[in-house]
């Protein structure tokens, strides 16, 4: 069942509970897990977000061409993404690799990474005041089997009208510039989404409910 909620901070969101990397397992979820599990991401935030359960994976950032295919629609874009970085992964030697994609979507467009301030201004006077989509992809790959398996979350975010001085404050503290959309949900863009329905953590880059229910899948 969707949910819908207000987000205020990086936390554990779909547990209702908050957690600190704690290098617990995830036994306490009752969920028995690979042994050795890979990021095959450079995202601090998803590396945050898997610690925040429990999980303290090998990380290794893969890097691959990350063009949209003619035609190709979001949906099969991220996917694509996810399940690209995923098989790409295996030279970490992990049981199990976690690859994962995020965009933002707005009117059908595909909003990027800004590539400077005056690119970040110009997203987020788009957004404002305004709904967008964000699809997040997460893939798992077993190298042992070939077995890969994905999900494609899809949420709603509704952005606070926002003033031109709003703005080119929020840009100042740089936290947009390596962000899609140009915010970053689990840090101070929190401040600017007035509802959302979905997976915060999806939002942030790894929707934990999904990831957690693939992994039990490979063990």
């Amino acid at each position: 069942m969707r949910r819908s909620m207000r987000c205020v901070r990086p936390a554990f969101w779909e547990y209702g509970i908050y957690m600190e990397s704690t290098g617990l397992s995830c036994c306490w979820l009752g969920a028995s897990l690979p042994p050795r599990i890979c990021l095959a991401s450079a995202s601090p935030r998803r590396l945050t977000l898997l610690r925040q359960v429990g999980i303290d994976p090998m990380v290794h950032p893969t890097d691959m061409d990350e063009s949209r295919r003619p035609g190709e629609s979001v949906r099969e874009y991220v996917k694509r993404m996810a399940i690209g970085k995923a098989r790409l992964g295996p030279a970490c030697g992990a049981d199990v690799i976690i690859g994962a994609d995020t965009i933002v979507v707005l009117d059908q467009e595909v909003l990027g990474k800004p590539a400077h301030a005056d690119e970040a201004r110009q997203m987020l006077a788009r957004i404002a005041g305004r709904a967008h989509d964000v699809l997040t992809a997460v893939a798992l790959y077993q190298p042992a089997t070939r077995r890969s398996l994905h999900r494609v979350v899809k949420s709603r975010v509704w952005i606070k009208p926002l003033t031109p001085e709003e703005i080119a404050a929020y840009v100042a503290t740089g936290e947009p510039l390596d962000k899609a959309g140009s915010y970053g949900i689990q840090g101070m863009g929190a401040a600017l989404v007035t509802r959302l329905e979905g997976s915060c953590s999806g939002v942030a880059g790894l929707p934990l409910w999904e990831t957690l229910g693939l992994l039990r899948e490979f063990t």
